[in-house]
């Protein structure tokens, strides 16, 4: 029997979530190094638009569990499914974004299952037969190799931005119905509501261009200059924790540990000087602009390109270049 790679590919609004392409991209990569084949596994119900959307992936094929059961998140139903088909499969890894969703379920389907979780993982290694999984530590100034000795299947939970949904691999997926009998499962859950934590706000994690504000900037009446510099990129604002914290911009516009995670196209930090706590919050994003006045900042460190200077001369300057550019 062929050795497995399960994603769990999570959706809303009828399309798959980016950060579950990102871990079916990580898949792929794995799957293409050690042999294995890799399967996207999708739980819900009237599933049809997100499973012709994972179709047209490079997948040994697309497992699709639908159920009225599972039309919303409920841990007891999403971990009963989850466990019949992995005790029954017994895929070698099981991977899953690392969401506030899978914050909740991971644990308790490895505790169902008896085997091990390894959690917020941005890589792996491998070597001499075996896998190994990298992950951050001590807010993320370490990396940890961990290795894992228990039965299959090992979870494991990865980090927005590990990889790219832009290097998955094209191909036509072939569909496999797995029907699962949930009327016997007792739900200690219900769900009243389901509301976006952004409804009405922006979603930064969705953006493919994000104008960083810091501190930098000085003060609030100066935002109406990276304001343009955003509009001339078709970017939006995000914000480090000290603007948040002086209230200048809201709180669904951090960026950071205590924020949010986002992997951007570009990034222009402008007056951020790159605490480690926001930092991890957006390092993985495909290019990094940083402008800032002190040569030693540490954004510095994660930029692709550095431009020390102040702020409020340098992003004037830069959006008029752009939209001279641009008028052309």
């Amino acid at each position: 029997m062929a050795e497995k790679i399960y994603v769990l590919i999570d959706h809303a609004n009828n399309r798959p979530r980016n950060s579950s392409l990102e871990a079916l991209a990580m898949g792929q990569k794995m799957a293409s190094e050690t042999g294995m084949e890799i399967h996207g596994l999708i739980l819900g119900a009237d599933l049809g638009s997100v499973t012709e959307q994972l179709s047209r992936y490079e997948l040994a094929s697309i497992i699709v569990v639908e159920n009225p059961s599972l039309r919303e998140y409920n841990p007891d139903m999403y971990v009963h499914a989850l466990a019949e088909i992995l005790a029954s499969d017994r895929p070698n890894l099981f991977l899953l974004a690392h969401t506030y969703q899978a914050i909740d379920l991971a644990p308790r389907l490895a505790a169902r299952l008896r085997t091990a979780l390894i959690t917020d993982c941005i890589g792996y290694k491998t070597g001499d037969g075996s896998i190994s999984f990298v992950r951050q530590m001590f807010r993320s100034k370490l990396n940890a190799d961990v290795t894992v000795k228990s039965n299959h299947p090992w979870l494991v939970s990865l980090q927005a931005g590990a990889a790219s949904a832009d290097t998955l691999r094209p191909g036509n997926a072939p569909t496999v119905a797995r029907p699962i009998d949930l009327s016997a499962v007792a739900s200690r859950r219900q769900t009243i509501e389901t509301i976006e934590a952004t409804k009405g706000k922006v979603d930064l994690t969705r953006a493919e261009i994000i104008v960083g504000v810091g501190r930098g900037i000085k003060k609030q009446d100066n935002l109406p200059i990276l304001q343009e510099l955003a509009d001339a990129l078709g970017a939006e604002i995000g914000a480090s924790r000290p603007v948040v914290d002086n209230e200048w911009l809201g709180r669904e516009r951090q960026i950071g540990s205590s924020g949010q995670t986002v992997t951007p196209k570009l990034y222009v930090a402008c007056g951020i000087s790159g605490a480690i706590q926001h930092i991890v919050g957006m390092k993985n994003s495909g290019c990094i602009v940083a402008i800032n006045s002190d040569p030693n900042a540490p954004i510095f460190n994660v930029a692709n390109y550095g431009i020390v200077g102040d702020v409020l001369e340098v992003v004037p300057a830069l959006t008029k270049k752009i939209k001279q550019e641009r008028a052309t």
